[in-house]
This record gives C-alpha cells, structure tokens and sequence, in this order.
C-alpha cells in the first residue's frame, strides 16, 4: 500500500508549484508516495509544465475555479495512500517533513489530523497554523485586537494560541489548511470537505468534525515548511477580508448555530476591517480635514478677540458657537471640492488656492445676507491668519513627518500595464531616463498566466484583471498603460474598478515619447521638434500669464522685497530663494516671467518663453547644467503651459526652497 497520497489545489502559481513538486521529491526518497494535482482552471500552463517535467504525478483539470475544498476532494476520491496530506502548491518542505509526519501519526494511534510547523518566508511562524474554534470570546478578543495586545495571555490569546511555546507539540482546535496530513481512516469516516466552503473556513469545519469522531487534532513542532502566504489569491480578484469572514460566518451557522453573539461579532470584524483599511489609505485626507477645521474656528475667535474694541463687542450672543463652526465647515467643503485634501500629499498650493476661492465666496455671500456681515474685518484677518497657518503647518508635515512626500525626493510607486516589446521599451525609458518621480515596481499583463514571469529585468506582479488589488498591495499611486499592449474598453474598465485609490491613470504616446495623465503630460524621451502650435505662444495664455506676472510681482514687491532686499544687500553668496525674489523687478517689466526657461531660448520659428525666476528647469532637473535635459524640459513647458502648471510649478519651487534651506542648515 502506497505510503502517502499527496494533493495539491492549484491556482495560477505554476513556479511555485514545480517547486514544491522537487521539494516533494527530495523529501519521499525513503517512502512511497502518489502525488494528485487538481488544478482550478489555470491560465498560467501549471498542467502542461507538471507533465512536462512530473510525468507520474497524477493531473486533474477543472473547467472552472470550484474552490479550495471541493477541488482537494476531487483528490481525496481517489486518493490511495494509507496517509493523506493535503498542501498548498505555494509552500516547500523539508526533507525529513513527510517522514516524521507519517512516524508521528503512526505512533499517535489517538490523532486524527496534524499540522506541522509552518513558516513565513522570512522564518516567523505563520500563526494560523494552529488556532481555536471562533467561539464569542475567542472571536471578540480577536476582532477588538486583545489577542495582538497580549500575545501572552491564555485569556485573551486563545484564537492563534500565541501563548504556547512555538517549539512545542500541543494538541490544538483547528490546524492550518495549508499542510494537513490525516489518516485515509480518519478520511473514511469523517468524509472531504464541505463544498459550501470555498475558501478559508474548510480547514476549521474538517478539524471540527474529526474532533466530533473521537480524534484529536495535533499541532507539530518537530518538522516545518515554508508557505509563500497568498501567492494564489493575490492572481485573482477575490476580496480575501470578505471571502475570509462569510467562512467563518458559515462556520458558526453550520457548529455554533446557538451563538448569535458571535455572528454579530463577526458581522462587526468585516466592518470594522474595511473601516480601518479605509482610514489607512485615505489618512492624510482625515489630518487635513482636522487640522484645518480647528486651525480656521481658532483663528475666527482670535481674530474676534484682536478686534474687539469699544463700538464691537464681538458675534452676538445667540449665533455662538456657529459663528466659529459653520464657516470652517463651509471653508472644508470649498478646499475638498478644488482637491486640496489627497491621499498621498498635503498640498500647499491648492490650499492658498481654496482659501482665496472660499474669501471671495464668503465676502460675497455676506454681502447678500446683511445679517451675518458680523464683521468683513474679523473675516479678512481670519483668511490673513490662515493663509500663513495653513502653508506652514503643511510644510512642517512635509519636511519632518512625511520626508517620503518630499515633491523634489519622493517617487510615486509605478505599475505599468503591457507585456509586448513597446511596453519592455517603456518601462527602460521610465527606468532611465525621468527624472526620478517614477518608481517602477512592476509589469502588469493582460491575463493572469504572466504573473510572476520576468520579462527583461521587470517582473509581472499582476493582472489587468486583479490590477485594484495590485494598486492597494504596493500602495501604488501612478498606472501607465501603453497604448499598443491593451484595448481602449480595458483601460476605461480598469480605471472604473479602480476608483476611490486616487491613482494616476496615464496613457503612453504611440511613439513611447510622453504620457497622458488626468491634467498633465510627462515626457520620457525626446520629441521630434516640429512646427506645431505650443500653449506659450497662444494669445489667451500669453495675456493670462502676464496678468498673473504683474500681480504677484506687486503684491510680493510691496510685502517682501524690501525685508530680503534689506537682508541679502551686504552677501555675496545669496540663497536661491533670496536671488529669485530679488529678480522680480525684471518680472513686473516683462523682461523676465516668474514660470519660464533657464535662459531665453529660440528654436527655428518656435518661440518657447522667457526666462523664469523659476521653472521645470529647477524643480524636475537634478543636474541643471545638463543641457539635454533643459532642453527636453523646455519643449515640455512650451508646449502644455498653462496657469495651473504654473501654480503648480511656483508651489514646488517654494516647497524645494524651503526643503534646500533646512539641509543646508
């Protein structure tokens, strides 16, 4: 009689597979083994490489993903070992594994099912690998976090048994799914798995019935495994929190009918779970929210208190605490709705932005409604006060708390999508020739067989398919597509899936030359120069950018030029910061613009603009003596110049400013 009857449920993990299969084969050189693969409608060619390569290795093709516990009972049907293990293709044993399994079985007559040791791949112990049954108590000290907090505590540590010694063998509820070794006794008696089950849960449910036969369930320490956690979820678009908990929702239905309180537990843990996922992605909205609502209500009262005098006395009694309260909402709204509050950033200029939207708003709607024109004075003082606190707490975030956020020193995590010869031309482009913005993580191909192949020196991390949960995984903040590797009705499905990430979706030229972002185009590689008609030299925003000029120029010439002009009239060896405001006199004549080129530059007939106090030249370029790359920078501005890109510019180069003034000490 054959040894051990081994099974292995596959998903889309074709290396990891092959790699446990040469694992399997060193470790049963001194036993008799059969090995079962069931394969869940792959698209990765798992079954062709297995018997390519696996000739005896048994092969089960399914025509549809029927999940975790139906498929192992496919195996289990015609299993014929006088053992049974059960075990995921993404892990690798030992070379004595299998052996002191089947010894510790054999010299355990009372044992039904045990687990072995299993490992992270950083060498941790995977704590599922031996847990309790999710009775009320197990399952709320999980879900309140109690068993994390103390992982010690018998009392609050019974869900992954934390509080038993790893290197000991224990008998335990429940063992994990991803290795389980059984006798084909056991297996007659109590049956496969429950097909209502499709993943997650059936581990439990099987280790509960064989407990209800008579049989005990053993965690061993004395032998361990590897297991690559997730690897075949991670190539399907499952949602794993969701799938995870209905298991366990179906698991008290079906043992612990009796317990409402742990269904409503339960119900509680999913959300919860999606709560806080929400909170940790959308954080930095929330801290803005926050900061602003209780900066703005404070600078109302201070600018109250300030201007108090004998004819005002201060909002009348029966508008308080309103009066404070309702115009910090009605300031949150205007900022949320002009994008002030993202994700990944605490944008400085787009809050100037909505503060000087929300002064005019509000001084106009006071203007119709008399009766709350408590007073313009307290209003304009409160808007002065927030212009100020508004920036500097934003860059005190910036600078000291959220140094990866640095505009000049971060790199937005990049996935792009395609797998042709364009998109491997693509990625090296975006490898090497940006200027650093882009950190390109990975591939993503058009179907799930290309996970984890390696193409060139980038690997595919994903699918079109599960591209959402990609995003999230790597905290991804910058997709590109290129044009040539996927279909327009993909890329518009992909970014629908996608929505609430506040993800970049760019789209790659035909040529591989820029891309195409929601409100901006980044260049990758040099653009033919042809006569075409570029922004700068359009009439509207030539007289746009000169109206901008002229104001700025005043209202920094009247408040600040005179303090730097005082300050910097003696030193040689000026800050960037003090010789761009003390070129403004050139701005306000017109020689000069305050968004423009490194010098004046012509190319054929094709005006490009004047020189810049400041400009992508100083923001996006490292090296600004490469004239290359000026050069390229130049075409780009030229070409897509517009106000926003240069209040978008201006606020870069303050915040570069400021970062170069505190390295420099």
């Amino acid at each position: 009689m054959i040894d051990l009857s081994i099974i292995i449920v596959n998903y889309n993990v074709k290396e990891f597979l092959l790699n446990l299969l040469a694992s399997l084969e060193k470790a049963s050189q001194n036993i008799t083994t059969e090995i079962i693969v069931v394969d869940n409608n792959s698209t990765d060619d798992s079954i062709a490489a297995v018997e390519q390569k696996y000739t005896s290795v048994i092969t089960i093709e399914n025509k549809n993903n029927v999940g975790f516990g139906k498929a192992n009972n496919q195996g289990l049907e015609i299993a014929k070992g006088k053992n049974i293990l059960l075990i995921n293709p993404d892990t690798l044993v030992k070379e004595d594994t299998l052996e002191t399994m089947i010894k510790f079985l054999a010299d355990n007559t009372e044992v039904g099912i045990a687990g072995c040791k299993v490992l992270n791949p950083d060498g941790t112990l995977q704590l599922a690998c031996r847990r309790s049954f999710p009775r009320p108590w197990v399952s709320f000290t999980k879900v309140v976090g109690l068993s994390k907090m103390f992982p010690q505590s018998k009392l609050f540590a019974q869900y992954n048994l934390t509080y038993l010694d790893e290197n000991e063998s224990n008998e335990v509820d429940a063992i994990s799914g991803s290795f389980m070794m059984l006798k084909k006794e056991v297996y007659n008696k109590v049956g496969g798995f429950d097909k209502d089950f499709f993943m997650y849960g059936e581990d439990l449910d099987l280790c509960y019935r064989i407990q209800q036969t008579g049989y005990k369930v053993f965690y061993v320490s004395t032998t361990e495994i590897i297991h690559y956690k997730g690897e075949s979820t991670k190539r399907s678009a499952i949602d794993e929190t969701k799938v995870f908990y209905g298991a366990m929702q179906l698991f008290v239905k079906k043992h612990l009918s009796s317990s409402i309180l742990v269904g409503m537990i339960l119900q509680m843990a999913i959300f919860f779970r999606k709560l806080l996922a929400f909170a940790n992605v959308n954080k930095l909205i929330f801290v803005g929210i926050v900061f602003d609502f209780i900066f703005f209500s404070a600078l109302i009262k201070l600018s109250e208190n300030l201007y108090s005098h004998s004819t005002w006395k201060g909002f009348p009694e029966i508008f308080i605490p309103w009066v404070y309260i309702l115009p910090a909402v009605f300031q949150i709204f205007t900022s949320a709705f002009l994008g002030a509050y993202k994700r990944n950033t605490l944008s400085v200029l787009r809050s100037i932005i909505s503060l000087f939207v929300g002064l005019v708003v509000l001084t106009s709607i006071t203007f119709f409604f008399k009766q709350f024109a408590f007073s313009r004075a307290v209003m304009l003082m409160t808007y002065g006060f927030s212009f100020f606190l508004f920036s500097f707490w934003r860059i005190i975030m910036k600078v000291f708390f959220l140094k990866k956020e640095n505009v000049f020193n971060a790199q937005h995590n990049t996935v792009l999508v395609g797998t042709d010869k364009k998109a491997i031309d693509l990625a090296k482009k975006i490898k090497e020739n940006l200027t650093g913005n882009y950190n390109l993580i990975g591939l993503i191909g058009l179907e799930i067989k290309d996970i984890g192949s390696k193409l060139g020196n980038h690997k595919v991390i994903g699918s079109i398919d599960n591209l959402r949960k990609v995003l999230i995984e790597y905290k991804i903040s910058k997709v590109i597509f290129s044009s040539d590797s996927i279909e327009f009705n993909k890329v518009f499905s992909s970014v629908a899936e996608s929505q609430g990430q506040n993800v970049d979706f760019l789209m790659s030229g035909s040529e591989l030359d820029y891309m195409v972002g929601k409100s901006a185009i980044t260049q990758i590689e040099n653009i033919p120069l042809l006569k075409i008609h570029y922004n700068i030299s359009i009439t509207s925003h030539k007289i746009i950018k000169r109206i901008f000029d002229f104001i700025f120029s005043v209202f920094v010439l009247l408040f600040l030029f005179p303090i730097v002009y005082l300050f910097n009239f003696t030193k040689n060896n000026r800050s960037e910061f003090a010789k761009g405001i003390l070129q403004l006199p050139k701005v306000l004549i017109g020689k000069m613009s305050l968004v423009g080129l490194q010098k004046k530059s012509f190319h054929s007939e094709l005006f490009l603009g004047k020189p810049g106090i400041t400009g992508l030249w100083f923001t996006e370029i490292n090296n600004q003596n490469n004239t290359e790359e000026s050069k390229r920078q130049n075409l780009f501005y030229a070409k897509n110049q517009n106000i926003w890109l240069d209040l978008e510019i201006i606020g870069k180069s303050i915040a570069k400013y400021f970062l170069m003034r505190r390295n420099n000490g």
